[in-house]
């Protein structure tokens, strides 16, 4: 297995993974996101990466563009979503691999943090913690169990301190319907 930067030609195989991750239902408005997430340009600059071996696309990833207003600070951040691997080959350590070369990769590209909506025992792993804690609100009032599932993970040292506000994602993922269960 491989992980890499995605290409146009990857399109196909990237829809395919994360049908195969959220199922026919789910799976097809997580597509009908992803393509829309890749095309829209309040999400540049972005980093998708896929994780591919001689079956294809196992598995992806995709960081857009974040920002934060209400704080004085100049943040370059990142919203992580959504992550997929193909469910034939989940527990298997691909998306945790998705998710460290993408966070290596944005650290060297000077990227100061980095957002998830996502279950805080996975990305507690990765450094990922509650967002809500420094004073960073969503773009959207989230109920409980979600507030604690809001985090976030500082890749440069120090930005947190002081930074607070509402975080503003790339509009394809702003609509309400992607904030609340």
């Amino acid at each position: 297995m491989i992980i890499r930067r995605s290409g146009e030609a990857d399109s196909d195989g990237i829809c395919d993974a994360h049908q195969s991750a959220f199922g026919s239902v789910q799976g097809q408005e997580i597509v009908d996101l992803v393509k829309a997430m890749l095309k829209d340009p309040s999400g540049a600059p972005m980093l998708s990466l896929v994780a591919s071996s001689d079956q294809g696309i196992l598995g992806h990833v995709l960081f857009t563009k974040a920002s934060i207003s209400g704080t004085d600070q100049s943040i370059s951040a990142r919203l992580l979503a959504p992550l997929c691997v193909r469910r034939e080959h989940q527990r298997a350590g691909i998306g945790s691999a998705l998710v460290r070369q993408g966070l290596r990769e944005l650290a060297v590209d000077g990227v100061g943090m980095v957002f998830v909506l996502g279950d805080p025992a996975y990305y507690g792993r990765f450094g990922f913690t509650p967002a809500l804690a420094h004073g960073l609100v969503p773009p959207h009032e989230l109920t409980e169990p979600y507030r604690e599932a809001w985090m976030v993970n500082e890749l440069t040292p120090g930005k947190l301190i002081g930074c607070h506000g509402r975080v503003r994602c790339p509009d394809s993922i702003s609509d309400l319907q992607y904030w609340q269960e």
